[in-house]
């Protein structure tokens, strides 16, 4: 019993003592106004500080993005001209194997028939790869845009010290309060380009 009391008056005892060092002391150099501002400072805890961005809206205005662009339009318009031929030989030879077909002995039929089978084959294969060659292309034009964009975006980020920068395109993020900071410009800016 002896011993639980003075356990307990001990742990009161302790229980006082870093009370009291967590209230701040006013040393006499310090006003009442000084020190409330301290314990005002102290007691608010810090809001989130958060940035957002339209991606798409900085990623079309850097040049790079237009020069990518544009390298595609060339690839993907050399593939269309290329299936166009592929068509229109397609065609031509199944215009020839039509009109033949009154006159052409079978062996000629089944050939041609053969050669318009394989002719169609190539074609959807050749078709087939210009896509996945322009899907390719596309990446890898587009990936050192990303990468330069999500750097620039990570250095506005750490400059003005957000906690986290957020997307704002189709409608992601229909409202964000005051707390959120717009950096779109900052980004730009820190893109050498003109907001």
């Amino acid at each position: 019993m002896i011993r639980s009391s003075i356990l307990i008056a001990l742990l009161a005892c302790a229980g006082l003592t870093s009370a009291q060092e967590a209230v701040p002391s006013v040393s006499s150099n310090e006003t009442a106004a000084d020190s409330a501002a301290i314990s005002a400072v102290a007691v608010q805890p810090s809001s989130p500080h958060f940035g957002y961005i339209s991606y798409d809206r900085v990623m079309h205005s850097m040049p790079e993005y237009t020069q990518a662009l544009k390298g595609l339009e060339e690839l993907k318009h050399s593939y269309e001209s290329e299936m166009q031929r592929a068509e229109a030989d397609f065609t031509k030879k199944f215009g020839e194997y039509l009109e033949g077909q009154k006159t052409f002995p079978e062996n000629i039929m089944l050939k041609r028939q053969k050669e318009l089978q394989m002719l169609m084959e190539q074609s959807l294969k050749f078709k087939a790869e210009a896509e996945s060659a322009l899907s390719k292309a596309e990446q890898e034009l587009m990936a050192p845009i990303h990468k330069a964009l999500q750097d620039a975006i990570s250095a506005v980020g750490k400059n003005r010290g957000y906690a986290y920068v957020v997307n704002t395109d189709a409608n992601a993020y229909p409202y964000i309060s005051d707390q959120g900071e717009d950096c779109t410009d900052a980004v730009l800016t820190q893109l050498d380009i003109k907001p």
